[in-house]
Formats: structure tokens, C-alpha cells, sequence
């Protein structure tokens, strides 16, 4: 242990949570970066329903009387802020809001949103590539590291920002099966996908099937480290980050965009980007854009609040 670790205390992390797995997810990445670059407790415990964090905020009161005070306290969903709030002004620290919130920025100390929900960075706020997530970053490009025989088809669904289609997506898919012939594909889906799409798969002898029922928290993150090449659904944005932050070359299936959705922008930039292939362009050309630079965006942003909290101390 250096001089400096055993002469400061670590870092204190409350995660605000409210029970959505994909904000969490959001706020542990981030939380684990920290603890990655710096000693760090990190601690999770529930948002307050509404009524009772505005009373919280109110009264000066918080929850987890029994935890060291935070210096951060990080969350993720609307759900989560007035939490944030009224912990801070109960126990001290720093309030640290994940995607663009439903209050003003400056009721926070720092703001960190994806780049495509249109908001400038300042000296409070940072913007990044699409949300965090607790990936481990590549420390090689997947040409260099990986199965280069595995491949990884991530299927979403119907949501706001695609047209969903079954068939197209079934269309796309035997498509790659059909042309990769050497490398075998591990296939799941998503809450989000429809209860009839797998069975209207046929086998093949390059593919697995994992309904997400059968995944646990840990399979995806195992599944990514070791595949080479991954194709998602552009509805599963999150998922599309994820596998550029494990260092895969990235196709994304065709479906209709909704021209005023943010996450069709994210996927438009990424693409201009070269950082990933539309299946359109695959089929033209037979290969994938490499990930010659994988994101690394919660270790990024961990930087910039431990320099941020070096400034104010």
C-alpha cells in the first residue's frame, strides 16, 4: 500500500438506486471506475418514494444512518434525484447525477450525460459516449484479443426510437449465420423481445440460442469479454456501448428510424464515426469497422470528478 492510500481515508461512494437495472448499472460502472483509480467504499441503498425524500429534503433528513458520511453520492433516473438531494444537504458530499435529470443541472454538483441528449459540457457537466456501464474496458483491440470463432447476436424489441420488425431482423440474422459459417454465434434476447421471435428461428449449426431468462447479471459481461464480433439490435443503444467498451467489432441490425429519437442520433453518429458497421453496409462490403480504440468511459469520467474534488479540496 503507498504512503498516500494509508494516510487518506478512501473515498466514500453512495449509490442512489431505483431498481432499474439499467441505471444501476450506470452508477456501479461509474462507481467501480472510481474504485479502480482510488481506494473507495462503495455503498448502494434505495431511492425514497417522492412524498418522503421531498420530507427527507425538507426536514434534513436521509437515509442510511448507519453508513460513513458520502463524499459522492451518484444515481442514475429521475427517481433517484430528489434522493440525491436530501441526502446531500442531510450527510454532506457531492451529488453526482447520471443522464440529463428532471430538475435544473446546478441542483447538482456534477452532470454527467450522453452526448446525444444535446447538452454542452461545462465545467460542472461532462459529456460522454452513450451511458456508462460496468464493462471492463479492452485493454487490447479485439484483433488482438478474443475468440475470433465467437460471435455474440444481441436481440432487443419494440421500443420508441425503431420500428420494430421480426421479420427484417430474422432476415438480417440468417444472413450472418449464413455467411459466417466459421464462427459460432451465441444468440439472446431481451424482455423487450417478442415471445414468438425465437420460434420463428430455425437452427443452425453455428448458433445457440440464451433466452434472457436464462442469463444471469454476470453472462453478458462474461459473453462480451471473449467474443470478437457483435451484432445488436439499434433499440438495445446500452448494449451497442457495452460492446464498444469490450473492445468487439460492432454490426447493428437495419430497422426504420424515428427521426426525433436521441438514440437513433447516438447510432447515426456512431456510424458516421466508422466506430460501427449498419448491416446494409456489411452486406456491401463483408467486413466489420475494427475497434481499434474501445471506450473507456467510466474510467474517463472517474478522472475528471477525482480532479474535479482535488480542485475543491
Amino acid at each position: 500500500m503507498s504512503d498516500s492510500a494509508a494516510t487518506h481515508p478512501p473515498l466514500v461512494v453512495w449509490v442512489v438506486s431505483d431498481g432499474k437495472p439499467g441505471h444501476v448499472n450506470q452508477s456501479l460502472g461509474l462507481a467501480e471506475a472510481l474504485a479502480r483509480a482510488t481506494p473507495t467504499e462503495i455503498f448502494t441503498l434505495p431511492a425514497l418514494p417522492a412524498w418522503r425524500a421531498g420530507l427527507a429534503l425538507l426536514l434534513k433528513r436521509a437515509p442510511g444512518a448507519s453508513l460513513p458520511d458520502p463524499d459522492l453520492i451518484v444515481g442514475a433516473g429521475h427517481a433517484t434525484h430528489l434522493t440525491l438531494l436530501a441526502t446531500r444537504r442531510a450527510r454532506g458530499g457531492r451529488a453526482v447525477v447520471l443522464m440529463k435529470p428532471s430538475l435544473p443541472r446546478n441542483c447538482f454538483d456534477l452532470c454527467i450525460l450522453p452526448r446525444h441528449d444535446g447538452v454542452a459540457a461545462d465545467a460542472h457537466t461532462l459529456a460522454t459516449e452513450g451511458a456508462l456501464n460496468r464493462i471492463r474496458p479492452a485493454a487490447l483491440p479485439q484483433s488482438k484479443c478474443g475468440d475470433a470463432r465467437h460471435g455474440l447476436l444481441l436481440i432487443g424489441g419494440a421500443s420508441k426510437h425503431f420500428d420494430w420488425g421480426s421479420d427484417a431482423i430474422q432476415v438480417q440474422i440468417k444472413s450472418i449465420l449464413a455467411r459466417t459459417p466459421s464462427t459460432h454465434w451465441t444468440l439472446t434476447t431481451s424482455r423487450r423481445t417478442p415471445t414468438d421471435f425465437l420460434s420463428q428461428l430455425p437452427p443452425f449449426p453455428n448458433l445457440t440460442v440464451v433466452p434472457h431468462t436464462e442469463t444471469s447479471p454476470d453472462w453478458l459481461p462474461a459473453q462480451l469479454a471473449h467474443s470478437s464480433t457483435v451484432w445488436v439490435t439499434p433499440d438495445s443503444a446500452s448494449m451497442v456501448f457495452e460492446a464498444l467498451t469490450a473492445g468487439a467489432a460492432v454490426g447493428v441490425f437495419d430497422l426504420p428510424l424515428n427521426p426525433t429519437s436521441h438514440v437513433g442520433r447516438a447510432i447515426a453518429h456512431l456510424t458516421e464515426a466508422q466506430r460501427i458497421t449498419r448491416f446494409a453496409n456489411w452486406c456491401a462490403s463483408d467486413t466489420l469497422h475494427p475497434n481499434t480504440h474501445p471506450l473507456a468511459e467510466a474510467g474517463r469520467c472517474a478522472t475528471w470528478i477525482l480532479e474535479w474534488l482535488k480542485k475543491k479540496n
